[in-house]
């Protein structure tokens, strides 16, 4: 058996040209029969970045359209509008003709503003903290690369408490200091808190994901010591719709996000 490869080894991998990311990846980074949905991300955000090198990601937008296998991943971006200070850009996983993710990046330069507000990490005093254990054949393989602890909340099929929200303290299993395309990685590891309220498994997948994007630089960031603080804010005929907020390690606020999940069962 291959030994798994580490995120940031991964990144340094991709083939990247004007308008174009292509990535070969191991099945140590599967979500089930899909790509993990943060590496889908940071594909299509390399593609974009062959055409923005300069201006901080504001914010993307990324829709899960079909199953992304392992292999040959590649990614085509298109400018959609460029303006004064900011910048449309769309990326697309494809298969031949056909779109597998859709996603849509806003990149902006800084500008003055009289307005200011960072969110502020609230304490958190566990009670019960759980530590993720990853078991080959039932855990997702992309979750082996990660460090997780449940401060709030319970890890999915456990059906202990009822809690619409969950705390975790995450890590990846890697060195080096975060780039966007760790904070794509670190965004979604979180899984729908829905499925912590079953206690017999189940599938489910992302529909739609949307980050807001803080900082403009995160290389003063190690790749421990983060922390992911979710809330399900719906469910209803199988879907979910959840919020989170990504801290960097000592409380730093990275990222805003919100996104909207399918449950079969």
């Amino acid at each position: 058996m291959a030994e798994p490869t580490p995120y940031s080894q991964l990144m340094a991998r991709i083939e990247a040209r004007e308008g174009e990311a292509v990535l070969e990846v191991p099945d140590d980074w599967l979500q089930g029969r899909t790509l993990f949905g943060g590496l889908q991300a940071a594909i299509a955000l390399a593609a974009m970045r062959t055409l923005v090198t300069e201006a901080p990601l504001r914010t993307i937008q990324v829709t899960f359209i079909a199953p992304v296998p392992g292999g040959t991943v590649r990614a085509k971006a298109g400018i959609l509008r460029s303006g004064k200070n900011t910048t449309h850009v769309e990326a697309r996983i494809v298969d031949g003709d056909a779109t597998l993710a859709l996603a849509v990046g806003v990149f902006g330069s800084s500008r003055p503003s009289q307005v200011g507000l960072r969110p502020e990490q609230p304490p958190v005093k566990p009670e019960n903290p759980m530590e993720m254990r990853y078991v080959a054949g039932t855990a997702p393989a992309f979750t082996q690369h990660f460090k997780a602890r449940w401060l709030v909340g319970m890890p999915p099929f456990t059906r202990v408490l009822r809690n619409p929200q969950s705390v975790v303290e995450i890590g990846l299993r890697d060195s080096g200091v975060a780039t966007e395309a760790h904070v794509m990685a670190f965004a979604d590891f979180i899984p729908p808190v829905a499925l912590s309220w079953l206690g017999e498994r189940v599938a489910a997948a992302s529909l739609t994901w949307m980050l807001e994007i803080l900082p403009e630089d995160f290389s003063a960031l190690p790749l421990d010591g983060w922390r992911i603080d979710a809330c399900m804010m719906a469910a209803h005929d199988g879907y979910t719709s959840q919020s989170l907020v990504l801290w960097g390690p000592g409380g730093v606020p990275v990222a805003l996000g919100r996104q909207s999940m399918v449950m079969f069962g």
